[in-house]
């Protein structure tokens, strides 16, 4: 049994590394399996020893955050818990993410990977001119992107931001939308618009958008344009068409960078049309200057049960599918080669 003792700076410091009803601690407790109380000031973690340590340096790194922040969620115990090892709720090794934060400072939190493919995500972007991201739904591929816009636009590195999605209904038809041009796609474009609202004020927002500095577009108003000095993002790019694809990337000006985003087992186009994504992975993976990042069920930061849910549908497709059966890309068969996406 091994016991380490931690001061804290007062009563209001203690509550924040607590939690409200104790939660962060109880977290702590469970992921470390130490016991934490607090008495006089000071912090007691007692256990064996590796874990009294473990957690002591998460409960230290934990003062540091709250010391910025002014306050700790449980989403930053969890991370902080990440970097020591800990295994959390889904039974599977927590990740250990990026040292470096995406320098965002936005309602008093920052952003950071959280999955060293996540980090691998993110420096791809930093470091390549066009990224392509493939992975299943939650693992970051959005999110991170248009964090990643964000920290540029803020840097001077771009001069605006572009987000593109392909206005494609998910398997069911919506009929006739009212309303004029903006409100009939604003139901495509709302996730991108989620995911910038969650990074920029939202009167921001809404003047750099007047400024056109931020646009949120679809694929179509894409054509005949040349984006210099900008950071484009095109989302659920496993809708797009070949045709479109190629559209899309040809827009790229001088001093622009791309991100293509899309999640191959949620194809919405016309059977037997083929993806653009898959066609671009596929023909671009090996030209210098392109990364091409493959997230996996591992990188999923949603709620604990999306992981479940995506592993359990492919687990199903996998037994439903014949073993000496051609791969199909959206019901067309595709012949299989070394190599291929």
């Amino acid at each position: 049994m091994s016991e380490a003792t931690i001061s804290t700076a007062g009563p209001d410091e203690v509550l924040m590394l607590f939690g409200p009803r104790d939660q962060h601690v109880r977290k702590l407790r469970r992921l470390f399996g130490v016991d934490i109380t607090h008495r006089d000031g000071r912090v007691r973690v007692a256990g064996e020893e590796s874990k009294v340590g473990a957690a002591s340096r998460v409960i230290e790194r934990l003062r540091v955050i709250a010391r910025e922040k002014k306050e700790l969620s449980i989403g930053d115990v969890e991370t902080a818990a990440n970097e020591e090892g800990a295994v959390i709720e889904s039974g599977r090794p927590a990740a250990r993410p990026s040292s470096e934060t995406i320098n965002i400072q936005h309602a008093g939190r920052k952003i950071t990977p959280r999955t060293p493919g996540q980090a691998k995500y993110v420096d791809s972007i930093r470091t390549h001119d066009l990224t392509f991201a493939t992975g299943p739904a939650g693992c970051g591929k959005t999110y991170l992107a248009v964090a990643t816009a964000v920290e540029a636009y803020k840097a001077g590195e771009v001069r605006k931001i572009v987000l593109v999605r392909p206005a494609v209904e998910a398997g069911e038809s919506l009929g006739f939308l009212p309303g004029d041009l903006r409100a009939k796609l604003n139901p495509y474009l709302r996730p991108l618009m989620d995911a910038l609202g969650e990074m920029v004020d939202y009167d921001q927002a809404r003047g750099l958008m007047e400024q056109d500095l931020i646009e949120i577009i679809p694929l179509a108003y894409m054509r005949g344009r040349t984006l210099n000095d900008a950071f484009i993002i095109l989302d659920e790019a496993q809708n797009t068409t070949v045709a479109q694809m190629k559209m899309f990337l040809t827009r790229m000006g001088e001093r622009s960078k791309m991100v293509v985003s899309g999640d191959a087992t949620q194809l919405d186009l016309p059977r037997g049309v083929r993806s653009g994504l898959h066609d671009a992975l596929y023909r671009l993976s090996g030209i210098d200057g392109v990364s091409v990042i493959r997230l996996g069920t591992h990188d999923i930061v949603r709620h604990r049960l999306v992981q479940a849910i995506v592993e359990a549908y492919e687990a199903s497709e996998r037994r439903d599918q014949p073993n000496d059966a051609p791969e199909k890309t959206n019901g067309s068969p595709k012949k299989r080669t070394d190599g291929s996406h």
